[in-house]
């Protein structure tokens, strides 16, 4: 087999790898919007939704639930949360928090499952959306921080910086690695922003109605990146960035961390300059 050959049997190898992914994709998360109408046929969110995907979280999300405020600024908040798959309880702590809930029935990356947050909540009355994680690592009660810049017209996509406020965690590779990326992301996308890398952040709607989201993982560069590319007005309100409740990260080990984070953002970069 010549060399042509055997580039263009791979090249069709990774388009039907790449058919079947989408197609999975197309699979689950429709599986997952009718899940959200069979649990909430009649659903209407606030002004305010609060974001969460979740990822066998049930012995922190009941916390984080109880500690989201009702109103912002005399705003109505909902809350959902998107179960990613997984067979813990998280979906019945959900529900008995009152919060909005959609599940999807296999776990297909945080990526995944916010963009079928976003598209709920922007098909159902939302104009800013807040994300958060489940593991007890952001405080709800700063989300009016995070959101006074949109609320008063100021910005457009406003990021949680652990480097402005306080950060109590102690993996220094971590605190190496927002401090890198950061210095990467401000150099590709012409902006001066300390923290590119948390995913506690808040956004008008319109934001994530113009953007391109394709990462089933690390998504937070890939939407910096694109609302940047886009002239969307981005800025950050310093947090405090407390250690996980209890578990372990999703997220993986560190040097497999920043390696699929680095790979994402030069992607993303490559794609947003070269449309």
């Amino acid at each position: 087999m010549g060399l042509p050959v055997l580039l263009d049997s791979l090249t069709k190898g990774r388009r039907r790898q790449r058919r079947r992914s989408d197609d999975l994709r197309r699979l689950v998360t429709g599986l997952a919007r009718q899940d959200f109408n069979r649990r909430h046929p009649d659903a209407a969110f606030g002004p305010v939704v609060v974001l969460i995907a979740s990822y066998l979280e049930a012995d922190n999300i009941g916390d984080v639930l109880k500690a989201v405020p009702v109103e912002v600024d005399g705003l109505a908040v909902s809350t959902l949360v998107v179960v990613d798959g997984g067979d813990d309880a998280t979906e019945d702590i959900v529900a008995e928090r009152g919060a909005f809930c959609c599940v999807l029935p296999a776990n297909m990356g945080q990526g995944v499952a916010l963009r079928v947050g976003y598209t709920l909540a922007g098909a159902h009355g939302a104009r800013y959306v807040v994300t958060l994680d489940a593991d007890g690592q952001n405080d709800p009660a700063e989300i009016p921080d995070i959101i006074a810049p949109l609320l008063a017209g100021d910005l457009d996509f406003v990021v949680a910086s652990r480097r402005l406020g306080i950060d109590h965690t102690s993996d220094r590779f971590r605190r190496t690695g927002v401090v890198l990326f950061a210095a990467v992301i401000n150099l590709l996308a012409h902006q001066h922003l300390t923290d590119t890398s948390n995913g506690f952040r808040g956004l008008r709607i319109e934001v994530l109605s113009d953007v391109v989201l394709e990462q089933d993982q690390y998504q937070t560069a890939e939407l910096l990146i694109s609302a940047a590319a886009r002239g969307w007005r981005i800025g950050e309100r310093p947090t405090v960035w407390h250690p996980r409740a209890s578990g372990e990260s999703k997220k993986g080990h560190n040097v497999f961390f920043g390696f699929q984070y680095a790979r994402v953002v030069f992607r993303t970069w490559l794609r947003e300059r070269h449309p």
